[in-house]
């Protein structure tokens, strides 16, 4: 195992863990980033199974408040309609996720399609940071089953790289009414799902080609995705509160031009 490959995979999981909650698009800066590096992955799959460091960060963070949902469940309505929110709002990328898997992986994995949709999805998110949206959502437990699955909707936009799962989820979550902080806490509940079932099921398609050094890097990249992710799970909704969403739009517009003048330049 070259040192070089391990270095990189840990500059990879640190990226991944930094971006997976951010509206920024964490697989389109791994394959920006790993298309720059030189690192190839076996099958794209690095850029999947790494996220399980972030998941395991998230579900810490949230652990206390996921226990009490749960054992509020069985006799709290409220409870209940969350469960199946968040569950109904995964269903729509888990089946067309995993009708497209192959297509995403194939063709979709494509450093000018992530810079793209970078600068794309920052402009977007520009005019809906700055849209005067009236506020009828401020808890995001407390969503319509109805806004649940439409923003499950949204979130299937993410299966392109560079247009971010979280940015996704967060602007469509806006757009019907949920303030900044409960649109982007929905989120953070919303990848646990769906960042699981992509890790299962990438995993599911691939382990048989998987090679040793694979699982090295795999570990090293999750391990750094994991303290990464921390950092940003536990400020970042407090910064979104004071600053909204703009700062990040900026970042993605600046490095889907930076992107695309390195591969102009680079190939």
């Amino acid at each position: 195992m070259p040192m070089q490959n391990m270095i990189e995979a840990f500059v990879l999981g640190i990226v991944e863990g930094l971006t997976e909650f951010l509206p920024v698009s964490s697989t389109g800066h791994l394959l920006l980033l790993g298309h720059f590096l030189g690192f190839e992955s076996n099958g794209k799959t690095f850029e999947v199974l790494v996220q399980l460091g972030a998941i395991l960060a998230i579900t810490l963070v949230y652990f206390r408040r996921l226990l009490d949902i749960a054992l509020r469940a069985p006799k709290d309505p409220d409870a209940r309609r969350f469960i199946l929110g968040v569950l109904i709002a995964f269903l729509p990328a888990a089946l067309i996720g995993a009708v497209l898997h192959g297509f995403i992986k194939g063709v979709l994995f494509n450093p000018v399609i992530v810079c793209c949709a970078l600068i794309a999805g920052g402009l977007v998110l520009l005019v809906v940071d700055e849209l005067e949206l009236q506020e009828k959502h401020t808890d995001a437990t407390r969503f319509t089953l109805p806004m649940y699955l439409k923003i499950g909707f949204f979130q299937c936009l993410a299966m392109i790289p560079g247009v971010s799962r979280s940015g996704a989820t967060i602007v469509g979550a806006m757009l019907m009414g949920a303030s900044k902080r409960a649109a982007a806490e929905f989120s953070f509940f919303l990848a646990m799902p769906t960042m699981a079932g992509a890790f299962a099921y990438d995993l599911l398609k691939s382990y048989k080609t998987l090679t040793f050094n694979d699982g090295i890097l795999i570990v090293i990249g999750f391990v750094a995705a994991f303290f990464s992710a921390l950092l940003v799970v536990r400020s970042f909704l407090d910064f979104v509160s004071r600053h909204g969403f703009a700062p990040f739009a900026w970042w993605r517009i600046v490095v889907g031009m930076v992107g695309l003048a390195g591969l102009w330049i680079w190939g």
